[in-house]
């Protein structure tokens, strides 16, 4: 197997019929399955698996190795620069809500409604701009929201829609945003596993994103970016590791620097080392190639969905922006759930309905699609996200599947 190969492509799953087929996993954007890379690591890893950072044993010591080894290669990633950080977390929610505790006081946090919840909630002090409905209309809510606000401020903004697949105009946003001394983060949860993430080819101070969803789901996530905020917030989570010195006497104390500041407690070594591995994998791969082939399949299941008219692709910026592997449509009439539930049951495929994690987002799309006439399409949308291990087979059984349950 090449280190990109996925684990388990070839699972079976028992039909109603007694028909044993191969699962078709299509629900990439809410977890991708395991890469070859990452299985690897993890198993080359628990033989010598030990404390990190704890101890002078040879298990510590090659932990504590392994550890910070996959902290440069994430770094190397994510196009980290000198002075930059590379935190450890539990995955992109993670990460941003530490990230917005560490935002100096005070700070306004612009957004739009077009995010997931894990950059929508976290934020003190949000101003919310409507989801737009053009790039361009984007840049231009940004440039009237920071004439007005009175005091320092950050962007955060997502690189793909978690809903539409859309990539969002962030290196155009950034421009703005440094012209009024505001920074920049980015949720590239949903964009890292589909194309190279950079954070000075993105104009990003912050870059955050998840093992998860990067084929590595053995439960860890990063956020890279500047350190001065970070150095100066209080930690994350107290405890070891995050702490210094601890005197006899309450407040007596000091924090560590650097990433063991936000890091409190035993971290998580064996996702780390998956992350870094799937990352390593990426680097050295053609990612052009990669890419090329998700536009293919993403161009036959959009060119399938033509013949299924009770399937209506939504999208914020049009059909021709650009996109990543992710396709929501709205069912008049149909119960999206009832449809999934189907396309898994019935037809062994594996999608996603619903909200998606981003109310505001899906309302907006839902009314674009004028809800009074959709039945129980008010309560969602039918999402289907594919990647690494995706086959144009998979595309064409789901076009089928669908067509033949909304039919029935």
């Amino acid at each position: 197997m090449s280190a990109l190969d996925i684990i388990g492509d070839d699972l079976k799953t028992e039909l109603p019929s007694g028909e044993t087929v191969r699962f078709a996993h299509l629900d990439y954007a809410a977890s991708a399955p395991c890469a070859e890379a990452a299985a690897q690591a993890v198993a080359e890893l628990l033989p010598r698996y030990g404390s990190v950072h704890r101890g002078t044993g040879v298990r510590s010591q090659t932990s504590t190795v392994a550890y910070e080894v996959a902290r440069d290669v994430v770094a190397e990633f994510a196009g980290a620069r000198p002075g930059d950080q590379v935190i450890f977390t539990r995955n992109t929610t993670d990460a941003l809500n530490l990230l917005a505790r560490a935002l100096p006081p005070g700070t306004t946090t612009i957004l739009f409604d077009g995010e997931h919840h894990a950059n929508l909630l976290p934020w003190p002090n949000p101003l919310r701009l409507a989801a737009p409905p053009t790039p361009e209309a984007a840049v231009a809510a940004l440039e009237v929201a920071l004439a007005e606000v009175d005091g320092p401020a950050v962007l955060t903004v997502t690189g793909a829609s978690n809903v539409t697949g859309e990539v969002w105009p962030v290196r155009e946003l950034a421009e703005v945003a440094h012209a009024y001394g505001v920074r920049v983060i980015v949720d590239a949860a949903q964009l890292a596993p589909h194309h190279p993430v950079s954070l000075g080819e993105l104009g990003a101070d912050y870059l955050a994103f998840s093992g998860h969803k990067l084929y590595a789901p053995f439960g860890a996530g990063v956020l890279v970016g500047r350190s001065d905020w970070l150095d100066a917030a209080a930690p994350y989570l107290l405890g070891g590791g995050a702490s210094a010195t601890v005197g006899d006497r309450t407040g007596e104390l000091t924090w560590a620097d650097g990433p063991a500041r936000h890091e409190g407690g035993t971290p998580n070594l064996l996702g780390a080392a998956a992350l870094a591995a799937v990352c390593a994998a990426l680097l050295i791969a053609d990612r052009d190639a990669l890419h090329r082939h998700e536009q293919e399949l993403l161009a036959r299941l959009r060119e399938g969905l033509r013949d299924v008219p009770q399937a209506r692709e939504v999208s914020l910026f049009g059909p021709d922006h650009p996109r990543v592997g992710i396709v929501s449509l709205a069912l008049p009439g149909h119960d999206p759930a009832e449809v999934a539930r189907r396309l898994g049951r019935e037809h062994g495929i594996g999608v996603r309905a619903g909200q998606f994690c981003a109310h505001p987002l899906v309302r907006r799309l839902l009314s674009t699609e004028n809800p009074e006439s959709c039945g129980t399409a008010g309560t969602g949308l039918l999402r289907a996200s594919f990647g690494l291990g995706s086959t144009s087979e998979e595309v064409d059984r789901f076009v089928t599947a669908l067509a033949a349950v909304l039919r029935n």
